[in-house]
This record gives structure tokens, C-alpha cells and sequence, in this order.
């Protein structure tokens, strides 16, 4: 979840620095966790998420200014389907943890009555 919304914001980030300033994309991906990683080549999600990842660095600074501001639009609904998903799912996961972990509090009190 947490990488699909760092890259979200970095593509909003990039968009506004594309249109209005100019600056380098390490620079722009420092305050960053997972970003500079991307970015550096590492593998961090595998299957179609991770071929989208590759995907989008491979793309990043190959055009002209305002084709890559095109580029980036079109990339941010995508990454907000996969952000969302992302969420949902761990939203999900969470959730069931608690409800687990409650269970196990339960179970350990009613042994230990």
C-alpha cells in the first residue's frame, strides 16, 4: 500500500516541478522511503504491479517536458486504481489481524478462568 501511495504523490510532485520548475528527479524522489528504490532499479513488488513499476521508471525523462507531463497524467489513474486497491486489500488484512489477535485475548482468558 505504502509504495503505491509514495508513487502517487511523487507523480503529482513531478507534474507540478515538470510544469513550473525544473529539477532533478533524485531530487525530487528524497523525501521519499520506497522512490529512491524504484528508481535505483530494485524490485520491490513482482508480477503486473511490479512490471507497471518498471514500466513507469523506464519512461521517466526519456521526452520533452510536455510529453512527459502528458506521460504522468495518464500514469495517475492508474496508479490511483492501484493505490486504492492496495488499500482496500490492507484495510482488509488489518482488520482480520485485530479481529485474530481479540480472539487469541479471548480464548487466553476464558483458560485462564
Amino acid at each position: 500500500m505504502q509504495i503505491f501511495s509514495e508513487l502517487y504523490e511523487f507523480n503529482e510532485q513531478l507534474i507540478l516541478t515538470l510544469k513550473f520548475t525544473r529539477a532533478s528527479i533524485e531530487k525530487i524522489a528524497e523525501p521519499y522511503k520506497y522512490v529512491p528504490d524504484i528508481l535505483n532499479g530494485k524490485d520491490l513488488l513482482s508480477g503486473e504491479e511490479g512490471q507497471f513499476l518498471k514500466d513507469y521508471i523506464l519512461n521517466l525523462g526519456k521526452t520533452d517536458a510536455l510529453s512527459q507531463v502528458d506521460y504522468l497524467n495518464e500514469r495517475k489513474s492508474i496508479l490511483k486504481k492501484y493505490k486504492d486497491e492496495s488499500f482496500a486489500e490492507y484495510k482488509k488484512y488489518s482488520s482480520l489481524y485485530v479481529k485474530i489477535f481479540f480472539l487469541i485475548g479471548v480464548m487466553a482468558a476464558v483458560l485462564l478462568a
